[in-house]
């Protein structure tokens, strides 16, 4: 029999904004990662996209490039907060129990790295560790410190931008593993790309954690001043971050397309790319969290929910279905079919692990990743179906 104090935190005890949160940043994820395969090997040169694809290129640019795994890192920093005050409550060393946790998801890494040279959740589990720095710390600490880093991210990713790098073009010497029939050569290929694009690509390894990190401190900081919790009355607060961060992004768009014209010597050394991205996810995130305040679009809502009550089980099943579809393994797609082909196979992608994910969890507490990842962390083995 499990006791209480060896449970993790039960569904009904959930936040239910922060995995409408969840659902709707990993539909970008599943977007741009299936994205990112029509852009592989493609000669850029010598490409001419029409129309349909350029308008395409546009609103995945605008709305979801780059936007979701901020989103979802700041997610991640306000689940770390709960999770910690859960297992203290609960009698658990938070410490200990926390890094068991990130080991675990280290594993679940691997295996996703292999499926997917754009795993992101190596990157959590390492990240994850440095917050236990500020385990401790209050939201004033955490939230200053963020601003610190941000104001950081212009300049260093200017001086990385700048340093020779060629770790690209080892990822593209080994397309042709990825394009094998041998599924041991794409995994091969997944874990080599992985280490090579992501793990020592200077703009990946310095910039990308920069901001990811920064993004945890925020979603930290949410949790000490209880803002989810608190949804309702924080009203005025979020409609004030929509429009601050809308204008925000309106000014940087017109900002750039200046700059486009104009050939301003400090912006070489002050890259502003960031803080465009960052501007437009809060505004996203804010004005999601304004329809939920208002009752608006419930259904989609709940759906959004459902899929982010398992989005570990989603992220990996969606690169798995990624190769299984793109690689020589499976239909060996690769690059071959327009963007609408790629985009249209994500969204009926989550659809249908919308329609899984309800019906696995009529029956069950957790997503099966999730169950194994709960068992492994809490050495306990958990309930898995309901009761």
């Amino acid at each position: 029999m499990v006791t209480s104090l060896n449970q993790p935190i039960q569904q009904n005890q959930r936040t239910i904004i922060v995995d409408v949160l969840r659902g709707w940043a990993l539909l970008g994820v599943v977007l741009m990662n299936y994205f990112d395969f029509f852009t592989l090997g493609r000669n850029w040169e010598s490409f001419k996209p029409d129309t349909l694809t350029n308008v395409l290129m546009y609103i995945t640019n605008i709305f979801f490039s780059a936007k979701s795994w901020t989103l979802l890192s700041l997610l991640f920093g306000y689940g770390f907060a709960v999770l910690m005050d859960n297992v203290k409550e609960k009698g658990h060393n938070p410490y200990g129990f926390f890094a068991g946790r990130m080991f675990w998801l280290l594993v679940l890494a691997f295996i996703n790295s292999a499926l997917f040279f754009g795993d992101i959740l190596k990157d959590y589990a390492v990240m994850g560790l440095l917050l236990l720095i500020f385990y401790r710390s209050s939201a004033k600490t955490t939230f200053i410190t963020s601003v610190v880093l941000l104001l950081a991210v212009p300049p260093i990713a200017a001086f990385v931008g700048a340093l020779k790098d060629t770790s690209w073009d080892e990822v593209v010497k080994l397309f042709p593993l990825y394009q094998s029939r041998n599924l041991l050569d794409v995994l091969t290929f997944g874990l080599k790309a992985t280490y090579f694009g992501e793990m020592i690509l200077k703009g990946y390894l310095y910039t990308v954690h920069l901001v990811m990190f920064c993004c945890m401190l925020w979603g930290f900081t949410l949790y000490k001043i209880n803002f989810f919790g608190k949804l309702t009355n924080n009203k005025k607060y979020i409609v004030r971050a929509f429009w601050i961060s809308l204008g925000i992004v309106v000014f940087l768009n017109v900002f750039f397309l200046a700059y486009a014209n104009q050939k301003w010597v400090f912006l070489k050394h002050f890259k502003l790319r960031y803080y465009m991205v960052l501007s437009s996810m809060i505004c996203i995130g804010s004005g999601i969290c304004w329809l939920f305040i208002a009752g608006k679009l419930k259904t989609l809502f709940e759906h959004f929910a459902i899929m982010g009550k398992m989005t570990l089980t989603n992220y990996m099943t969606q690169n798995l279905i990624g190769l299984l579809v793109f690689s020589g393994f499976g239909l060996g797609i690769w690059n071959t079919k327009p963007l609408w082909f790629y985009l249209l196979l994500a969204l009926v992608v989550y659809i249908l692990q919308i329609f899984v994910s309800k019906w696995w969890l009529s029956k069950y507490n957790y997503g099966p990743v999730e169950w194994i990842w709960r068992q492994l962390s809490y050495r306990k083995k958990l309930p898995l179906r309901n009761v």
